[in-house]
């Protein structure tokens, strides 16, 4: 029987789809009891022979033995196993925690009859505890015998303060074929992410030389988990990886130029926009769903830094919290961003009611629309710059009371 990850789950969470097999790969789950809860922590997934992988790593200068691990693999584009570990990100535990990592691609490569370099192997939970080697080993050999299970499980096992599981799925027409893109992923606070959010994993039967791959990944990285952020904090540990099987059959993607490159692209980043709203949703302590948009910046970049500016803003964030429309929080982020903008051609809204307007008051603006809006699950705040084309658009959650009561008591 399956442990559900939270007695309270966020009530912005959304049902976990149905996910079908991908070919070439196979998921299984074991106990590793990495902390006193009665539920599955190690995940294992072994790919054939011939998967590609790429993959965008936290940009964080303290990462964990894990991230550095896979940023070395990740250079030679092939994979043959994944393992996740939850409850312990392995992170700041110097010799011990590399050690750990050893161990485990040696134990799983041991198993499989390949390199150690083509096993991935990503942590996630508290920092600054070595991961136990010994639980490591023995949650590795009960999942090498383990049934195959499906993605819920993996999604599951991959959890820590995470109120649901969470999937996605894609498709796209590659060189006349059907390809599939299944993910799953974990995460719900330390989300700022400079590259990915926390722990993601994509799995496609489609053939894709590595190098294509990777671009692809981070061109759609770039407008989805690059966007999101929950409390404005980068993990050590954030990771998100794409394997492709090639068990589609179709002629290989090497570039930009293959039949149906586009279509994969763009499945590839409808599936990453998925994983990471599904993130926001579930930001520690949410409440509600925040969609920031701002345009007529001198440069989209500026336009990314100046939404991120008020996307992280505490005191936005407690304002959403309490529906209240305080626009005059949301100029105090734009001006502290440290980008262009000019307060008297500034313009404000909150939904569709636009609330502010040419650095002052929208006078007479009808109150009752807005906080109509404020009180709903999904909000959306726009800035107007006026000063160019640039446009971004990222999301976040408000800040609750659940956010501090979760983070309190995190390592207990």
């Amino acid at each position: 029987m399956r442990q559900a990850m939270s007695t309270s789950i966020s009530p912005l969470a959304t049902p976990f789809p149905a996910l079908p097999a991908v070919a070439g790969t196979t998921p299984r789950v074991a106990r590793a009891r990495y902390k006193t809860w009665d539920r599955c922590d190690l995940t294992f997934v072994t790919l054939d022979a011939g998967t590609a992988v790429a993959g965008v790593l936290t940009q964080s200068k303290c990462p964990s033995p894990e991230v550095e691990w896979c940023r070395k693999a990740l250079v030679l584009g092939q994979a043959r196993a994944l393992v996740v570990n939850a409850g312990n990100s392995n992170a700041f535990t110097g010799n011990r925690g590399r050690a750990a990592v050893e161990a485990i691609a040696a134990r799983a490569a041991g198993q499989l009859g390949c390199q150690p370099s083509d096993v991935f192997v990503a942590s996630t939970g508290v920092i600054g505890v070595p991961l136990p080697i010994d639980k490591a080993e023995a949650g590795l050999d009960a999942a090498f015998t383990a049934a195959p299970t499906d993605w819920r499980a993996v999604a599951e096992a991959i959890g820590t303060t995470d109120t649901y599981p969470k999937g996605a799925i894609a498709t796209a027409v590659v060189d006349g074929r059907t390809v599939t893109l299944v993910g799953v992923i974990k995460g719900s606070g330390m989300i700022a992410p400079d590259m990915a959010t926390m722990l993601g994993f994509i799995f496609t039967d489609a053939a894709v030389e590595p190098a294509f791959l990777q671009a692809a990944l981070s061109a759609a990285n770039g407008k989805t988990f690059s966007c999101i952020t929950v409390d404005g904090d980068t993990s050590t540990s954030d990771t998100v990886l794409a394997f492709a099987t090639g068990k589609a059959g179709n002629a290989p993607l090497a570039d930009s130029d293959s039949p149906g490159a586009d279509a994969f692209r763009a499945a590839l980043a409808d599936l990453c926009r998925q994983l990471a709203m599904l993130v926001v949703r579930d930001g520690e302590g949410a409440q509600k769903l925040i969609e920031i948009t701002v345009a007529g910046a001198e440069s989209d970049r500026s336009a990314h830094r100046i939404a991120m500016s008020i996307a992280n803003s505490p005191l936005v964030k407690t304002a959403i919290a309490g529906e209240d429309a305080n626009w005059g929080r949301v100029v105090m982020a734009v001006g502290k961003a440290g980008e262009p903008a000019e307060r008297d051609k500034l313009a404000i809204r909150f939904g569709a009611v636009e609330v502010a307007r040419d650095g002052l008051a929208v006078e007479g603006y009808d109150e009752a629309p807005v906080a109509a809006h404020l009180k709903g699950r999904e909000v959306e705040i726009g800035v107007d710059l006026g000063l160019g084309d640039g446009r971004a658009t990222v999301w976040t959650c408000d800040l609750t009371h659940g956010y501090i009561s979760i983070n309190a008591d995190y390592r207990s």
